[in-house]
């Protein structure tokens, strides 16, 4: 029978919890409680009691009781939650997880839901949901549902979210619990796209895929950056074709859709086999309006929620050193692929950002940055979205994988 965890502050939200265990057994769930609350004493005796979760994060509650501080005590739940749900995943008694609340409930459950393998069931349903849900979604799979009202009671309302809530996972955790839906048997390769880099990424694809690889496509928004380094990180991963860094140079400008300043560094960390290019380090993205400090620069409305400007000789100069930097570190083989005619379908020749001069400033800057390092140095005469290049780029990674595939 699926296992579905639910897990929450029981001291705060009893009545909402103890509906959802109800809604759930009656569909066929087992249900295990998790408390994760540390005020009043819960209306109900939970399965996995507050005390074990504040054990598993090393700490004893009634010292995290007398401090007083919710920061600290938010951050010490959330970590003995994480490891209480991770141990259950291991032992194969968990087939999704549940849970409601605010903002701190939603800080503490998605981060237990955070430390669950892509592919686990795991909503939250919140009354965070409607602002920037981010944070508590990481680079997971995670789904957050608004609660439109807070989870302050049950009433008309609340009572129809939380039972789509309940049916919601209750069909996921049957679905997880059949088993998996494709044959696992070949290695997968994470890569990196965004719309304007599509042409080649999808040439690399199609390559790897007749070369017997199962490619996952990750969409360079910020949330897809930090979700191929999360999928790097977990071991799934056999290698990585990594040619749209967008998410860089948002970061260095201040535009939307960063992954942070790890992006671009775990493959490397581990020594994963890693074929690199500078896709899409012509410009920055913004949204549907530009900051008043960058309305004199090259800016190009992409769609009527994207608008981009053109990376300046400075910024290229940086991107270059900062791309180079974290390709230096890199412990397992790695090449750096080099499209000489344009690096996006706006920069390609007759595209608006097309401008060599620019392009020149961050190849030199990164052949400057990898001088004298082991990473292998591959130009092309031709724009990013030729198929030939991202072919190139297909079969070089092939080539990287080849003797770890034939060592395995």
């Amino acid at each position: 029978m699926p296992v579905v965890v639910l897990i929450g502050t029981l001291d705060t939200k009893g009545v909402e919890y103890s509906w959802l265990r109800a809604r759930l057994q009656t569909l066929g769930i087992d249900v295990v409680l998790v408390d994760t609350g540390i005020l009043a004493p819960p209306p109900m005796t939970p399965d996995v009691p507050r005390e074990e979760v504040a054990r598993a994060a090393g700490i004893d509650l009634a010292w995290l009781v007398s401090q007083g501080d919710r920061g600290v005590a938010v951050a010490a739940m959330a970590r003995g939650a994480a490891e209480i749900v991770g141990a259950m995943h291991r032992e194969g008694v968990l087939h999704g997880i549940l849970s409601v609340g605010g903002s701190g409930n939603s800080a503490i459950s998605t981060t237990a839901m955070r430390a669950l393998p892509v592919g686990v069931p795991k909503l939250m349903v919140s009354s965070m949901t409607s602002g920037d849900v981010s944070p508590y979604i990481g680079g997971t799979d995670l789904t957050m549902m608004y609660s439109v009202v807070d989870i302050a009671g049950m009433n008309r309302i609340s009572i129809r979210v939380l039972a789509n809530a309940a049916d919601a996972i209750a069909g996921m955790a049957a679905g997880y619990a059949a088993g998996t839906l494709l044959p696992a048997d070949r290695p997968l390769i994470g890569a990196t796209m965004a719309g304007v880099t599509t042409p080649g990424v999808d040439a690399a694809r199609q390559l790897l895929d007749v070369l017997g690889y199962e490619v996952l496509v990750f969409h360079t928004t910020g949330s897809g950056g930090r979700s191929v380094e999360a999928m790097a990180a977990s071991g799934l991963l056999s290698g990585i074709l990594d040619p749209t860094l967008l998410e860089l140079s948002n970061e260095l400008v201040g535009g939307v859709g960063t992954a942070g300043p790890d992006r671009l560094e775990t493959a490397g960390r581990l020594g994963l086999p890693q074929v690199v290019s500078l896709g899409a380090l012509d410009m920055a993205k913004f949204g549907p309006e530009i900051p008043h400090r960058f309305r004199h620069r090259h800016v190009h409305v992409h769609n009527p929620s994207v608008t981009v400007i053109r990376t300046n000789a400075g910024e290229c100069a940086e991107l270059g050193r900062r791309v180079a930097t974290k390709l230096r570190k890199a412990t397992g083989p790695t090449a750096l692929y080099i499209p000489l005619r344009g690096l996006s379908t706006l920069g390609a020749p007759g595209g608006p950002y097309h401008d060599p001069s620019l392009d020149a400033v961050l190849f030199n800057s990164v052949r400057n940055g990898l001088a004298g390092s082991s990473v292998e140095i591959v130009e092309m005469d031709t724009h990013f979205n030729d198929p030939v290049f991202g072919r190139a780029m297909a079969d070089h990674l092939h080539t990287l994988l080849v003797p770890a595939r034939a060592a395995s």
